[in-house]
């Protein structure tokens, strides 16, 4: 019997649950409004979780929800954490966490809990440790190679980051935010210090020319050429970072890796699935510590986003028609035959599709300008869904970084 390994997807919001679901994600991980190390993306309230655990149910892998308490816990804060836990007792199929006090909570709770990659777990004494005080399964910290990951899968369940963002500080802990900007990242708030261009001074005001002056800033992990080596080290649960991304990145990044988990990728095929990532948000591409430390290449030169395409909100959809599958969108930009649209909404998630006929006033047309009101035929949308024009974006080749003193 094939060996079954589980994908997980982020979702920050219910039209990313929804593409991640529609995608093919084994499970979700997600924050609430308090407690998450992404304090800044929309989260959920516990008053979604019903809703959640309802779509996940409906869905054809029954999907398991995961959520993330993974902040520093202050003292005033411990009441606060017990009555969420309570909150979220067999809602949720476990609880990610590394602070002691969660553990505990968890355990007087009895709410499954996985031990976040926060924990810096590295060895298999550390995840022996947690195992004893009942964790599940372990998310490993990231400065790990293969070899050493499989040495410690002999011990416990083992899920390791496969695609997105990689912090300076790898596993978190960062003070950088907080010392510039008073927002700590250990409890969600970071401002992405490292994401930003520097300039190099010595002390007697001598400054170092640098072609990539963003000298903190990490390339995004990708890992689907590693995929079948990571399988041998015994990862069991392939996570996509990305809770502050959108439902497209979502959608693109996991249906790429379930095709990987789910089948041995031929090189091409490896290539064509890393064309399909580039389309979405990256800061270029890395393999991260999977095969050794990284050098100085696996720095991004990306100012923002490298992705190949962008999306363009162009209208939301008027009315659907749902006998006969028609949507009716009044547009904020021009719209032709051939263009590439998806449709973003809560339950909707995302919709993928290349116009091949519109119609206006019940005539067919071959484009249509901003301002007109335009039929489209597209099944298992809903009114109010977003509508997006996808295109390609221009990309400026940047040579490999350098370094040198300036005159």
């Amino acid at each position: 019997m094939k060996q079954r390994y589980e994908l997980m997807a982020p979702a920050g919001n219910f039209p990313m649950l929804a593409a991640a679901i529609h995608a093919g994600a084994d499970a979700v991980y997600f924050g609430l409004n308090i407690f998450s190390m992404r304090a800044n993306s929309k989260n959920f309230n516990i008053a979604d979780l019903d809703e959640m655990r309802e779509m996940c149910n409906e869905s054809e892998r029954n999907v398991k929800l995961y959520l993330t308490l993974n902040t520093i816990i202050y003292p005033e804060e411990i009441e606060q954490l017990e009555e969420t836990i309570i909150a979220v007792k067999d809602k949720v199929d476990a609880v990610i966490c590394w602070d002691n006090a969660v553990i505990m909570l968890c355990n007087k709770h009895d709410v499954p809990f996985f031990i976040s990659t926060q924990a810096s777990v590295s060895n298999k004494q550390s995840a022996e440790f947690y195992k004893s005080f009942g964790a599940k399964r372990v998310v490993l910290a990231r400065e790990l190679n293969l070899e050493q990951i499989k040495e410690i899968s002999e011990v416990i369940e083992i899920e390791c980051f496969a695609h997105g963002a990689m912090c300076v500080a790898v596993s978190g802990r960062c003070f950088m935010s907080q010392m510039t900007s008073k927002k700590s990242a250990n409890r969600g708030e970071c401002h992405q210090n490292c994401r930003r261009s520097y300039t190099i001074t010595d002390s007697s005001g001598n400054e170092l020319e640098i072609e990539n002056s963003r000298v903190m800033s990490a390339k995004d992990l990708c890992t689907l050429e590693l995929i079948e080596d990571m399988k041998q080290a015994g990862i069991y649960s392939y996570k996509i970072e990305g809770r502050g991304r959108d439902p497209r990145y979502v959608d693109v990044v996991t249906r790429v890796y379930r095709k990987a988990l789910d089948n041995h990728l031929t090189k091409e095929e490896v290539q064509e699935g890393i064309k399909e990532l580039e389309k979405v948000f990256n800061r270029q591409f890395s393999t991260g510590f999977y095969l050794g430390k990284p050098t100085q290449d696996d720095f991004s030169t990306a100012e923002n986003n490298e992705a190949t395409e962008i999306k363009i909100f162009i209208g939301k959809v008027q009315n659907y028609y749902q006998k006969i599958e028609v949507a009716e969108i009044k547009l904020n930009e021009d719209l032709k035959i051939g263009d590439q649209i998806i449709i973003i909404g809560k339950k909707t998630g995302l919709k993928r599709i290349y116009i091949e006929s519109m119609q206006i006033e019940s005539k067919n047309v071959a484009g249509a300008c901003k301002g007109d009101e335009v039929g489209i035929k597209i099944s298992d949308i809903r009114k109010n869904d977003e509508v997006y024009i996808v295109k390609s974006k221009d990309k400026t080749n940047k040579s490999d970084s350098f370094v040198q003193l300036k005159q």
